[in-house]
């Protein structure tokens, strides 16, 4: 409180954030990958928008609301997963101004299990696309900057990529096969290779964002060699129940909010199993996630057969995520059961 209200001296600032740090980051290999992505959102995608001016969202906790900000927005309205995200844009809309400090720390618990990481996932990944639908129309039609609707049109639909991995993951299969058997010339097949650019950009951004948060590059980087591959590689096996919840929110199909569990594990005052929020059945999602590693680590051995390697880095992350969110989904079921 003492050092977020300092930035209120303005009228027109309605918020700020400030960034969230991980109580329990070295908990588990989940808990690690998830810091992992969320050091990213809130060391890169906030401090850039930000700095560009750019609408960001106020991240549900580690925030401070101006009273009369929130009631000339609107107030809190229930129509989307993610009521944050949604009075942020309304907020900014009306001319609001948003303050993001990176430097003032909120410490917070991720959720350790594969089960409460999914129940968050699907809410932010299905509430972010609600968003999209009831916001952009309006963001496009507004005279706004340029680079304000352009950020807003990335950050909106930011969660659409899991429906894009997912159709390219399986698509990847059939082009796959069309170059093995001649039906794509070999030149055209090998060079999809340039597409692979984009991991080394997405790479880019999160390695950025990990040297910063560890403030300490000699003794992170043996960690990031490996703890990269294994984050994105996760990310790719959670295509499928995130890419669902997408199209559940732009297609407009409504479900309730979730609850994301906490556990104290710091404190040690709670165990997994004791956790009242945890739900431990098995979607049928996670029986096609047990499927699509079998397949893709079929595709694994194929390229070893064949001796095509060029798509094998791509299909060897998907066979190792999507077995990582299998095992680990059933883990957390047979906490339940103990």
């Amino acid at each position: 409180m003492r050092k977020t209200l300092p930035f209120f001296s303005s009228e027109k600032i309605g918020m700020v954030q400030t960034r969230w740090t991980h109580l329990n980051r070295n908990y588990s290999l989940l808990t690690r990958l998830q810091a992992f992505a969320l050091d990213a959102h809130f060391l890169i995608e906030q401090m850039g928008r930000n700095n560009q001016q750019a609408f960001i969202n106020f991240n549900g906790t580690g925030g401070i609301w101006r009273k009369s900000c929130i009631l000339d927005a609107g107030n809190w309205h229930d129509d989307t997963l993610t009521e944050d995200l949604d009075l942020s844009y309304r907020a900014q809309r009306k001319g609001w101004e948003f303050v993001y400090r990176p430097e003032i720390e909120s410490p917070a618990e991720l959720p350790p299990i594969m089960s409460a990481v999914k129940s968050q996932q699907f809410r932010w990944t299905k509430g972010g696309a609600e968003c999209a639908v009831k916001h952009i129309h309006g963001v496009m039609a507004q005279a706004l900057p340029f680079r304000v609707k352009f950020h807003a049109f990335a950050h909106l639909f930011n969660s659409s990529i899991f429906i894009a991995i997912l159709l390219v993951s399986f698509s990847s299969i059939g082009v796959w096969w069309a170059g093995v058997t001649g039906l794509i010339p070999e030149k055209l097949f090998k060079l999809a290779g340039v597409f692979m650019i984009g991991f080394v950009i997405i790479a880019g951004v999160y390695l950025v964002s990990y040297f910063y948060a560890r403030r300490s590059f000699i003794k992170s980087l043996g960690q990031v060699f490996w703890q990269l591959p294994l984050f994105l590689s996760v990310s790719m096996g959670l295509a499928l129940h995130n890419a669902q919840a997408v199209w559940e929110g732009l297609s407009g199909k409504k479900s309730p909010f979730i609850r994301t569990p906490k556990f104290n594990l710091e404190g040690g005052k709670q165990g997994l199993q004791s956790n009242n929020y945890i739900n431990f059945r098995i979607p049928i999602t996670t029986y096609f996630e047990g499927l699509f590693a079998l397949i893709f680590w079929g595709m694994v051995f194929l390229h070893m057969q064949w001796r095509t390697y060029e798509m094998l880095p791509f299909h060897l992350m998907l066979a190792l995520g999507y077995s990582l969110v299998f095992i680990t989904s059933f883990k957390a079921y047979s906490l339940g059961k103990s």
